[in-house]
């Protein structure tokens, strides 16, 4: 559930009306429901109040600073996947010993910085990654605490660019590999393994994969005990699916109740990665009707939001409901809503039905939370979209729309 709703023929954001925020701060423009976000953390943390864990939400699904502000108010840990996140979550007043480092590709700066900051633990992808985390470690006199991403090679059933658990994918290490790796982050020095780490993908609308890999998980973590390696962490990361159309992903509390019956009172604190759960339908983009076009072939609506400012429907074929912010009672017409982007993959969607918007009209296009500022880009030297968030009644600049300046400001 969110806080987008219609109010006397107008979506409102919280309390707000959508179209005041266009009418402040103009389009595109990325608007995020501080209730929303609170609403779906608490409905997700307290599925597993019965096990011990921790809910690191994953940062790379909507990096804004008011956005992690949000959720470490709530309790929140974070998953970082890069220096730049590390440094966003601190700089969000996020504890570091609530900070797990997640990614294949760590640079010997950003593990050094992770390590400066005391955070929980890396969650390591490859035997290099650990000697070079012993090597850091060993130099700066700290030790780094470690869990090691296992590919359980399970199938998650969800877009081939999001699954990240089968043998093919560049992530982890399959188990045979992952036992030889536990070993000699036993005898590297500065290192020490406490966990075990697993992510099998995202967008998942079913708890079947994660059962599945979290029995083999319990498998290999019998095999640790035996070589004398105890583990008092399991990140299961995250991948909870969302409503975008027609999908029916689990309750949080469906996956509590599974996993709480599979742990049962195994000695582990549970780590779990939640980002498009939490975020996804707590942001739309909203973006206005430019001009409408009729060919012989095709109706287009041509809006001013781009690939560039939402690049899902482009990069994954993705569905966005789109939904006029004033309804005005047309009928439907089959069109594709596209942007001003030069590329023909330039769309929000193709062969849909919707109303026939007029020029200066405006559309929102919900589930835009989560992987939709992030993944922005300047493109065509268009200038970013601004993200504000609402909270009631109150409006939060949570980033300021780029400015022309912006563009050049790092080129000489």
């Amino acid at each position: 559930m969110h806080h987008f709703e219609y109010r006397g023929g107008e979506l409102y954001a919280e309390d707000v009306p959508v179209s005041t925020l266009v009418a402040a701060y103009g389009t595109p423009l990325y608007v995020y429901s501080a209730a929303t976000l609170r609403r779906h953390f608490t409905a997700f943390d307290s599925a597993f109040n019965g096990l011990p864990h921790l809910t690191c939400y994953s940062v790379k699904a909507n990096s804004n600073l008011s956005v992690l502000k949000t959720l470490a108010a709530q309790g929140a840990g974070m998953d970082i996947v890069s220096g730049g996140e590390l440094y966003r979550a601190l700089a969000a007043g996020v504890d570091p010993a609530k900070i797990v480092y997640s990614g294949v590709g760590k640079r010997a700066v950003e593990i050094e910085a992770a390590l400066t900051a005391g955070i929980l633990m890396f969650n390591v992808e490859s035997t290099g990654e650990l000697d070079r985390l012993s090597a850091i470690a060993t130099r700066l006199g700290k030790t780094a605490k470690v869990s090691i991403r296992i590919n359980p090679d399970v199938d998650p059933k969800t877009h081939p660019y999001i699954s990240t658990g089968l043998k093919k994918n560049k992530f982890g290490l399959d188990i045979e590999h992952s036992l030889a790796a536990y070993a000699k982050a036993q005898e590297l020095p500065g290192v020490t393994p406490v966990g075990i780490d697993c992510h099998i993908g995202s967008q998942l609308t079913s708890i079947a994969p994660f059962l599945e890999a979290l029995d083999k998980i319990l498998t290999f973590r019998e095999k640790l005990t035996a070589m004398g390696i105890e583990t008092t962490y399991l990140d299961l990361g995250g991948g909870l699916g969302i409503q975008y159309n027609e999908e029916e992903p689990p309750h949080p509390r469906e996956f509590g109740q599974a996993l709480t019956k599979a742990l049962g009172t195994l000695p582990l604190t549970l780590i779990l990665e939640p980002g498009r759960v939490i975020v996804g339908n707590a942001g739309i983009l909203v973006t206005e009707a430019i001009y409408t076009k009729k060919t012989p072939s095709k109706d287009f609506i041509i809006v001013d939001a781009g690939m560039n400012d939402l690049i899902r429907p482009s990069l994954y074929d993705s569905y966005h409901a789109i939904r006029e912010v004033r309804p005005a009672g047309r009928p439907a017409i089959n069109v594709d809503v596209v942007g001003p982007i030069c590329e023909s993959g330039d769309f929000l969607a193709r062969d849909r039905d919707l109303p026939a918007v007029a020029p200066g009209e405006l559309l929102a296009v919900f589930s835009a939370g989560a992987y939709g500022f992030t993944m922005a880009s300047n493109y065509n030297s268009r200038p970013r979209a601004a993200e504000i968030l609402v909270d009631g009644e109150t409006v939060t600049v949570a980033r300021r729309r780029e400015t022309y300046d912006d563009l050049i400001a790092l080129e000489r």
